[in-house]
């Protein structure tokens, strides 16, 4: 088992792996791009395109969400390596997915989409998800950690479960249309089991003592 665990940790450490994992994150886009490209995107290419790209965004929210329970449970700390790229791609789709709606939907037209955003609450929310996000990706590197301290940095970057359930909430009330729930069951599904751990996490810790006191040690 931990010649396992090591050979995972060599793995993942490679100076190949984050290369690779930078054009696996990037697979779904240019497969998108090609099936633009190739007119195969369906009868309403434009939906097609904002669906997917809408759907993608929540996929990259879920696994960031998921490293660190994966690098605890699996044992392999080298898996955090990858945290802030994965970030990076959640909101990279999350601006295609609303460059989509704002050049195809509506044309670039900015009146439009702002009516159109407080028109319509699951725009709305959708939008709320993207500015909560913004914060997120610019803080992503080492001169922000430093800037803002590790503290402030965290409490910032906690905001990913709310960003996450505003997208199922999104999501939701988008299929709320076709009476369609059941992909937005799955992702809720996913959501609360790793804001589950999470809290399971925090509350099984052993309590701090408090400041100025000591901890009585057990015999």
């Amino acid at each position: 088992m931990a010649a396992w665990t090591a050979g995972r940790q060599k793995l993942l450490l490679h100076p190949a792996a984050k290369p690779l994992v930078f054009l696996l994150c990037l697979a779904p886009f240019a497969w998108l791009f090609y099936q633009a490209f190739s007119d195969q995107l369906g009868a309403n290419p434009a939906e097609a395109l904002i669906r997917a790209t809408g759907d993608w965004t929540l996929r990259f929210v879920c696994i960031v969400l998921a490293v660190t329970p994966l690098r605890v449970i699996s044992k392999t700390p080298a898996l955090a390596r990858f945290r802030r790229m994965l970030g990076l791609f959640a909101y990279f789709y999350v601006v295609v997915h609303l460059l989509s709606y704002s050049w195809f939907d509506m044309g670039f037209d900015v009146p439009e989409i702002v009516k159109d955003i407080i028109k319509r609450p699951f725009i709305l929310v959708g939008f709320s998800a993207f500015l909560l996000l913004t914060p997120l990706a610019a803080t992503s590197f080492n001169a922000a950690i430093k800037a803002l301290g590790p503290k402030r940095w965290q409490m910032l970057h906690k905001l990913v479960y709310l960003i996450a359930g505003l997208g199922i909430l999104h999501f939701f009330w988008m299929r709320s249309g076709k009476n369609n729930f059941n992909e937005v069951f799955v992702y809720a599904a996913i959501v609360a089991a790793l804001l589950g751990w999470r809290l399971w996490k925090h509350w099984s810790r052993p309590h701090q003592p408090a400041h100025g006191t000591k901890a009585v040690s057990a015999r």
